[in-house]
């Protein structure tokens, strides 16, 4: 059975190590990729220095995701690109609800990170409202 995946990206190093996870699942399974990349908004972001920020940041993860897109293709299977902005696990959950993903990989930043005294980390918000399986590389 062919998967739609969706890959929660942040280039850091846990999302690296989902993305060999999704890719093994590609490998195995097959299926399709898309990977979604989040960049959180300000309510300051409207000077010119912080749209310059919030640029370059996409410029820089489009250009890494570019290089995962040919990977994934090598191995045979399709994939898309989305970089969005605003809140991530909300991002993440509307874009796996408009692609109908089957799956939301996603990978887990530090255990103790202040974060998830905060309000819970991305992943946990994820699971809670997940509108497919989710599987959170570690």
């Amino acid at each position: 059975m062919s998967r739609r995946i969706l890959l929660a990206y942040d280039g850091s190093e846990s999302a690296q190590k989902a993305f060999e996870f999704a890719l093994q699942l590609l490998r195995r399974e097959g299926g399709e990729l898309a990977m979604v990349a989040v960049i959180r908004s300000s309510e300051f972001a409207v000077d010119v220095c912080a749209q310059n920020l919030i640029e370059g940041a996409c410029a820089m993860l489009g250009s890494e995701m570019q290089r995962l897109q040919r990977r994934v293709q090598f191995a045979g299977a399709n994939s898309s690109i989305m970089i969005r902005l605003g809140q991530p696990a909300q991002q993440i959950l509307q874009a796996a609800r408009e692609w109908h993903a089957d799956l939301i990989v996603t990978g887990q930043r530090a255990r103790f990170s202040l974060m998830r005294y905060l309000g819970g980390s991305v992943s946990s918000q994820i699971r809670a409202r997940s509108p497919c399986d989710l599987h959170v590389v570690r």
